[in-house]
């Protein structure tokens, strides 16, 4: 598996849009097919996933958009680059997911307290082995990608389509089982079970994109790992106010680096310069800040980014 860290810009941009334009091909293809067995069936779990797969399309196509912003780079009205475009497609499609989960409770529960028998199962089921099939392949590239690319957008369309795999078996079993055994309630509980895991997708996908919108600091193992560089580096004599974020494309890390106060102005450039260098290397795709404090001065210092996460919660 690829450390992402060490993965550089130019080699995961040509994935992030493979990925975009991946879900949108199969999520078209999904929809047309789902249409026409919902028609013929008339089950309301098959809707469900109509649903959920009309409104991944539209956040998949979002997706495309974002990723292909987020990957533009840095100009003069954004110095800090276009990588907050990906969270903020996250937000867009966590909206439409908690819609889609809504939309599909309530029609459940009107089927729920008016049952209706499912017409011909064997075209659902035909239709939903197909829509698996392809959901399947298609979770398996967004898994390899995500992991090689961290892309947040791209993780939100995994979740999407994670759950329209689970969706697609669970829905084959009511199809199978409600016109075989005439339980026309298995149908809308079904249903009720899937957009209450929309649901539950959408907050997961909403409070990973905050994190980033809200500038949350890097892991604890990332930030150990940039004081340990810069630390090994010969003359430094400490670090502190690290502070660490990331727009998903791009770290940003800056912090103060504590050098011996009777070197010169120029010795200390040298140095600094070095620990960029060393940090360049290990996080390829981060823009890095270092500011000068000579050794031994007493200031305020921010060091609680460093803390275990036990003190940092309040533990």
């Amino acid at each position: 598996m690829a450390d992402r860290a060490s993965v550089p810009l130019s080699a995961r941009a040509p994935m992030m849009r493979l990925a975009t334009r991946a879900a949108v091909a199969v999520a078209a293809l999904l929809i047309a097919a789902k249409l026409a067995a919902w028609v013929a069936t008339g089950s309301v779990a098959l809707l469900s996933t109509l649903v959920d797969s009309t409104l991944d399309a539209a956040a998949s196509v979002i997706n495309l958009l974002a990723v292909r912003s987020s990957l533009q780079p840095a100009d003069r009205e954004h110095r800090f680059g276009h990588g907050k475009a990906e969270p903020l497609a996250g937000l867009g499609q966590s909206a439409f997911i908690a819609g889609s989960a809504l939309f599909v409770i309530v029609e459940a529960g009107q089927r729920l307290f008016a049952p209706e028998p499912v017409r011909r199962s064997g075209i659902g089921i035909a239709v939903m082995a197909l829509s698996a099939a392809l959901t399947l392949l298609l979770v398996y590239f967004q898994r390899r990608v995500v992991r090689e690319t961290g892309s947040i957008a791209i993780r939100a369309d995994k979740a999407h389509y994670t759950g329209d795999l689970l969706m697609n078996l669970a829905v084959i079993v009511s199809l199978a089982l409600g016109e075989r055994l005439g339980w026309a309630a298995l149908d809308p509980l079904l249903a009720i079970v899937i957009a209450l895991s929309l649901l539950w997708s959408s907050a997961r996908i909403a409070r990973s994109s905050m994190d980033v919108l809200m500038d949350r600091e890097m892991p604890d193992e990332a930030r150990a790992r940039i004081v340990e560089i810069s630390r090994a580096e010969p003359g430094v004599r400490n670090v502190h106010d690290l502070r660490t974020r990331s727009t998903g494309a791009v770290e940003f890390i800056q912090f103060h680096l504590e050098l011996d106060p009777d070197i010169t102005l120029r010795q200390a450039h040298v140095i600094s310069d070095a620990v960029e260098a060393r940090l360049r290397a290990a996080f390829p795709n981060s823009e890095i800040i270092v500011h000068q404090d000579p050794a031994g001065i007493d200031e305020p210092r921010a060091d609680f980014e460093l803390d275990p996460p036990a003190r940092r919660a309040g533990g």
